[in-house]
């Protein structure tokens, strides 16, 4: 049986007109299998006033331009020291040769994840970036970004951690979108045995001030939370919340990723528990509620084989899908056949559409950072602003 709480809960969707309080957000995430389908209808009813009908994603390849980092989250497998198998930073040739290979394989989007300020800590990564020409990491990833922009067909989106204003400036003016995950508003996860406790670039406040800064900028930004890694129902809610009081404020976030955290071997975390998806479904149903005209979106590959029934969440994006690399944070995780993604979104009742780096409905914001964007982006979408190369 639902309890009271959930019960009122549910009463003040289908009662008010107003946004969803935090005691209502935190009381759903804790509701109950009854409650559950009316809580995901109330979800499924605001996404489809929303966008109805369609859900979305980017053909993309991903660019890890650096894998070397500062910081040592408990749950990450991505990241390395120089010397450690598998540390790489890839050279301006590398990084054509797979936007190349992206462009025969109709991508538009070149997502370039990489470490955090590297050269802060390792003396080799500052040697590389020496002989590369450069004096950081986010100066070679400007050049990549334009390069890739000048030299090919595809769009880049950046995930280059914690940036200056003028960083947010200058990455804005050769990429239409750029990302930085919030993960949490939590400072309890920074403690010892935390899953941030090495990882001095995840202070809340400091992710949180780039995302304003890029606000006041108007660039077009992509957040998110990543569920259980050890903060608690209510401050998920805060998250949620924090993000978006951010976009009600500027305008600029064009998408909220909900991630599940998925445990890896040889990390601090392998044996912490992961989201089930109960847990899931219901963070998913109230971050529509609380944002129901924003673009949420969860990844299919960290939920398969029954990634659809995220759709039944509310979501109106399956975020970026590549038929050529991988994924390379989670890469035990292969992404979906887009043929497969295809049949599963429609066996939902909705239609599959690729769309941009850059949503639709931001690319105004976008195209004003720099006429070469203007002019890029005017070749790679269509009338509706999605992509032109429809997949």
């Amino acid at each position: 049986m639902a309890t009271v709480s959930e019960f009122a809960a549910l009463s003040e969707l289908s009662t008010s007109a107003a946004p969803l309080s935090r005691e209502a957000a935190y009381h759903l995430l804790q509701s109950d299998d009854a409650a559950l389908p009316s809580l995901l209808a109330a979800a499924q009813s605001a996404r489809d006033k929303f966008k109805p009908g369609v859900i979305t994603h980017s053909r993309k390849v991903f660019i890890p331009l650096t894998n070397l980092c500062r910081d040592y989250c408990g749950y990450c497998t991505f990241r390395r020291d120089p010397g450690d198998p598998g540390a790489h930073t890839m050279t301006p040739d590398e990084v054509m040769e797979v936007v190349r290979a992206g462009e025969r394989m109709g991508c538009t989007e070149a997502l370039f994840s990489l470490g955090d300020k590297p050269e802060l800590l390792f003396p080799d990564m500052r040697d590389t970036l020496r002989h590369l020409g450069y004096k950081s990491t986010l100066h070679y990833l400007e050049a990549m970004c334009e390069k890739v922009l000048r030299e090919s067909s595809l769009l880049p989106h950046p995930n280059p951690g914690l940036m200056s204003t003028e960083w947010l400036k200058r990455l804005s003016s050769v990429s239409p979108s750029m990302g930085l995950m919030l993960e949490t508003t939590s400072d309890r996860l920074l403690a010892k045995n935390a899953a941030h406790e090495n990882a001095p670039d995840k202070i809340p406040a400091k992710r949180l001030r780039v995302s304003e800064d890029a606000g006041h900028q108007k660039i077009p930004f992509t957040t998110g939370i990543l569920i259980g890694i050890g903060e608690t129902l209510e401050e998920r809610v805060d998250t949620l919340i924090a993000i978006r009081d951010l976009h009600l404020k500027y305008g600029h976030i064009q998408e909220v990723i909900v991630q599940n955290f998925r445990a890896k071997s040889k990390t601090p975390m392998a044996n912490w528990p992961e989201p089930d998806r109960g847990d899931m479904l219901r963070t998913l149903a109230v971050a529509r509620l609380l944002m129901p005209t924003m673009n949420i979106q969860a990844p299919p590959n960290l939920s398969d084989p029954h990634y659809a029934d995220l759709l039944d969440g509310g979501i109106n994006d399956w975020g970026g899908v590549s038929p050529l690399t991988p994924d390379f944070i989670n890469p035990e995780k292969p992404w979906p056949h887009l043929e497969q993604l295809r049949h599963k979104t429609a066996a939902k009742g909705f239609a599959l559409k690729q769309r941009l780096p850059v949503y639709p409905e931001f690319a105004q914001q976008a195209s004003a950072h720099s006429e070469l964007l203007a002019h890029k982006l005017g070749t790679a979408a269509n009338a509706d602003g999605y992509a032109r190369r429809a997949a």
